[in-house]
């Protein structure tokens, strides 16, 4: 009786699982963002969740958690419930970067989340001073490989994507440059522009308006192939084979979310990111839709968190 009594309840918790997962959503989805409202994070969220929850056929409320470069609200979507209605949008910052220095987290960035959907890509471009003797990427490798030391690059802060980025530049290119830190490209911009820095590695929405309005000169993309949204900006992959680096969005749940949630979100994801205006959005945010299966989004997250652990190591980079 006992055994029987153990079988009837483990097929009424699975059927149970079952019918949650036929009948979802059944409410509003709460979306955690775990950066500011205004960021670019943010603005990606707004763009895309409104046209996912026409095609899951309910509300996607965006829930803005800040703080701690990600980690509180990443921690907040990890400790949450597995029924799919608390998501995370994360970053590369979040779930590649920040895992891999080693520092304490209160969440595992792999075993405590459930992969739905690599949903963007924001590549930067690579900016010099108008003043500068080189007009294309090779030109500007070989004039660093002549100035060993004497020029100099510009980051968002120590850690960042933006200084990481330029490291792997560098370590890829055989150049040397000295790392300035600020906090944040914009405040970078006008040293740029007079000459006082050599380079910087900035995101499009940021840097790309500089360059239009003739004040930079921008050398090359930092997505390995080159971007629809710059077709005639060269990727630097080009000339530094191999080269690549962008920020990625992905969407995630709890650890433990029901397979038939996973797929109904990854559906509903890819579909959303196929609709005329959510592209044309995201092109002004300089991001690419990415979309896929979550199994390639585990993929992609996994062998980025690899390459930013080696060069973390490689080049003995420290958050402080």
């Amino acid at each position: 009786m006992k055994l029987l009594a153990t079988v009837l309840l483990c097929a009424a918790a699975l059927f149970g699982t079952a019918a949650q997962a036929q009948n979802y959503p059944g409410k509003p989805i709460r979306l955690v963002v775990p950066f500011p409202a205004g960021g670019a994070t943010d603005i990606f969220a707004r763009a895309v969740s409104q046209k996912l929850g026409e095609k899951l056929g309910t509300t996607i409320v965006v829930d803005n958690k800040p703080g701690a470069g990600g980690t509180i609200g990443s921690d907040i979507a990890a400790k949450a419930a597995p029924d799919g209605y608390v998501l995370l949008l994360a970053t590369s910052s979040t779930h590649a970067i920040g895992p891999s220095f080693g520092g304490k987290l209160p969440y595992d960035a792999v075993a405590d989340f459930t992969p739905i959907s690599h949903v963007g890509n924001a590549p930067s471009i690579m900016l010099v001073p108008n003043t500068s003797p080189a007009k294309t990427v090779k030109e500007w490798v070989d004039y660093a490989r002549k100035n060993p030391g004497r020029l100099n690059y510009a980051s968002s802060g120590n850690g960042t994507v933006v200084h990481l980025g330029t490291e792997y530049f560098k370590a890829q290119a055989g150049v040397y440059m000295v790392h300035i830190p600020y906090r944040g490209t914009a405040l970078a911009i006008p040293d740029l522009v007079s000459g006082k820095l050599d380079v910087l590695f900035d995101s499009l929405p940021s840097g790309l308006p500089h360059v239009k309005e003739g004040r930079l000169r921008a050398l090359g993309i930092t997505s390995a192939k080159r971007s629809a949204l710059l077709p005639d900006l060269p990727a630097i992959a080009e000339t530094v084979p191999g080269y690549e680096t962008v920020t990625w969005f992905g969407l995630y749940g709890p650890k433990g979310l029901p397979a038939d949630v996973v797929n109904r979100l990854s559906t509903g994801i890819n579909q959303a990111l196929q609709d005329a205006d959510v592209k044309e959005r995201l092109a002004r945010l300089g991001i690419e839709p990415v979309g896929g299966t979550p199994q390639q989004f585990a993929a992609m997250a996994s062998a980025d968190r690899a390459k930013w652990k080696t060069i973390i190591t490689d080049r003995k980079i420290t958050a402080e």
